[in-house]
C-alpha cells in the first residue's frame, strides 16, 4: 500500500499514563520495583518514536541548553522561570533541528536531580502534575483522538492493511515482536548482563507488563496524526489495541497478585 511504511512507529510508543493507571487499579500489591519497568520502556520507545529528519544546524545549541539544565541541578539552582526559560528554548531547537519537541520535555525530566527532601524533580512534579495531569493530557487525548467510534469504523480496523498492522503492532508485536519484542528484549538485556532484574520480582511479573507495553494511547495518537493526516484508520487502530491489551494485561496481573498472596500465607 502506498505510503504505509509512513507509520511505522506507531506502534513502537508506551502510554505510560494508561499503563500505571491499569496498574494501580489492578495490581497495586504488586512490588514497588516493578513501576521503574514500564516507565524506563516509556522513555525509551517514545523517543525512538518521535525521531525525525535532523537538520544539524540547531542541534547542538539545543544540546548546549540541554547541558545547561542538567549542570544547574546538583547546584541547587531554584529559579523555576530560568529553568522553563531553559526548557522553552531546548523545545524551540529541538523543534528547529527537526527533532520531535517532544524530546525535549523528556530530556528535562531525565536531568532533573532527584536528590534531597524534597527534591527539585519532586518540587517540579508537585507544581506541574495538576496541569499536566489534570488538562494538558486529557486535552490532548480529546483533541488528539477525533474519531467517530461506530461500528463501522471499528470493524473496519480487521480489514483494512494499515490498521490491521497498527493492532498487531501494539497487541502482538509490542509483547513478541520479531526481535522479542519487549519482554524478550528485556530477557535479553538480563542475559547479556545490560540490565538486572530485581531480586523482588519473577519473569511472569514481567510478562504481564510487557503487554501492557501495548497501550499506545496518546504518542501513538500523535504519530498516527502525523504519518496519515485526516486519516483515522490508525486512530481507529490504537484506541482498540490499548483498551484489547489492557483487557488481556489485567486478569494477568490480577493472576499475579493472587498467587504471591497466597505464596506469602
Amino acid at each position: 500500500m502506498p505510503n504505509a511504511t509512513r507509520g511505522w512507529a506507531i506502534p513502537t510508543a508506551t502510554d505510560i499514563a494508561f499503563v500505571l493507571a491499569v496498574l494501580a487499579v489492578t495490581a497495586s500489591a504488586l512490588p514497588m520495583a516493578l513501576r521503574p519497568f514500564p516507565l524506563t520502556l516509556a522513555v525509551l520507545d517514545d523517543l525512538g518514536a518521535i525521531g525525525g529528519k535532523p537538520s544539524f544546524l540547531p542541534l547542538p545549541a539545543a544540546v548546549v541548553v540541554l547541558a545547561v539544565f542538567g549542570l544547574l541541578q546538583p547546584r541547587r539552582v531554584r529559579s523555576a522561570f530560568l529553568y522553563v526559560l531553559l526548557g522553552v528554548a531546548a523545545w524551540v531547537l529541538l523543534h528547529e533541528s527537526g527533532i520531535h519537541p517532544t524530546v525535549a520535555g523528556v530530556a528535562c525530566g531525565l536531568l532533573m536531580n532527584v536528590d534531597g527532601d524534597p527534591s527539585p524533580a519532586t518540587r517540579a512534579d508537585h507544581v506541574s502534575r495538576p496541569i499536566s495531569a489534570g488538562f494538558a493530557v486529557p486535552v490532548f487525548a480529546f483533541l488528539a483522538a477525533g474519531v467517530p467510534l461506530d461500528l463501522s469504523a471499528l470493524g473496519g480496523v480487521f480489514t483494512d492493511r494499515i490498521a490491521l498492522g497498527v493492532l498487531l503492532g501494539l497487541v502482538v508485536g509490542k509483547f513478541g515482536g520479531v526481535v522479542g519484542g519487549v519482554f524478550g528484549g528485556a530477557w535479553l538485556s538480563v542475559r547479556l548482563g545490560f540490565a538486572r532484574i530485581s531480586p523482588d520480582l519473577v519473569w511472569r511479573d514481567i510478562v504481564a507488563v510487557s503487554v501492557l507495553a501495548g497501550v499506545g494511547f496518546t504518542v501513538s495518537l500523535l504519530i498516527g496524526d502525523r504519518a496519515f493526516q485526516g486519516d483515522t484508520r490508525a486512530t481507529t487502530a490504537v484506541l482498540m489495541a490499548s483498551v484489547i491489551a489492557s483487557l488481556l494485561a489485567a486478569p494477568l496481573l490480577r493472576i499475579r497478585v493472587r498467587t504471591r498472596a497466597r505464596d506469602d500465607i
